[in-house]
């Protein structure tokens, strides 16, 4: 049996939530039909959804692995989703086995599924916890045993923040997130954009989240940018700074030419280094 229907008690079937809707676009079993519905619903004005969901992927991973190459030995996963496959852990674990990971995410069915699946293993953790608490996310005691906050940590937040409305200062939040790292550390983060986006396809987007657990929030590039005050941009290219914003699909991509999608251009991503 699915671990959907094992949770489902936990979980509400009837409205759509982010991580299942991802974990659909990424062709994961765990997801409800609102989930599905509300995904088709996008991916009708939005077809190239699904390429969105990839490109953020492998951004993902990309970043992870990179940052793990730089020397970095401990990551924090905020906003982790539903695990599939290549996730943060198995990533990093491919350049040192050593590396501790802790997974958060505010919805139920991430802790219970993750959890079943990890089999034990002490280099992760896995946390129920909310992006706009960073309090209680970086005080979890599941987290501070992994987390040495002395030493540099690579901080995950690709396809998160855009789900904190203007009214909770994801500005704010980020630089109380990285203001905990130690210096050396770096912020890997992606965040869909409306720039430049047919305004029937962003309705339709913003129409659906509306009756999801979460609700979404667009942001221009400058307030994307924002977002990364006081750090320094960095990338394979660019590894000691001036870096740039770039589209989910390029940061990192070894062809531009096949990574430049539409499905990337609705997601700005950054890897950033705390000075």
């Amino acid at each position: 049996m699915s671990e959907v229907h094992q949770v489902a008690d936990r979980a509400d079937p009837g409205r759509p939530a982010p991580a299942r809707i991802y974990d659909y676009l990424l062709s994961g079993t765990n997801n409800f039909q609102a989930d599905r519905d509300a995904a088709e619903r996008i991916t009708a004005l939005v077809p190239e959804l699904r390429d969105c969901a990839w490109a953020n992927r492998g951004f993902h991973q990309r970043a992870a692995k990179w940052i793990a190459q730089r020397g970095i030995r401990q990551f924090i996963d905020i906003g982790s989703g539903l695990p599939t496959v290549g996730n943060t852990h198995d990533v990093v674990h491919q350049v040192d086995p050593g590396c501790r990971v802790v997974y958060a995410d505010n919805d139920p069915m991430v802790r219970e599924h993750a959890t079943a699946i990890l089999d034990d293993d002490e280099r992760v953790r896995v946390i129920q916890g909310d992006l706009r608490d960073p309090g209680s996310v970086l005080a979890h005691p599941d987290l501070r045993a992994l987390i040495d906050f002395s030493q540099p940590t690579g901080l995950l937040m690709t396809a998160v923040v855009h789900f904190v409305a203007d009214e909770s200062d994801p500005w704010r939040l980020l630089a109380r997130y990285t203001g905990a790292l130690a210096p050396g550390s770096y912020l890997a983060l992606s965040h869909l954009t409306d720039d430049h986006k047919p305004p029937r396809a962003v309705a339709e987007f913003l129409r659906v989240f509306d009756h999801a657990t979460e609700q979404m929030h667009f942001r221009s590039r400058p307030d994307v940018e924002r977002l990364l005050t006081g750090l320094d941009l960095v990338s394979p290219r660019h590894p000691d700074g001036g870096g740039q914003l770039d589209y989910a699909g390029d940061w990192g991509a070894e062809d531009l030419g096949l990574s430049d999608s539409d499905g990337s251009r609705w997601l700005y991503c950054a890897v950033a280094r705390r000075h």
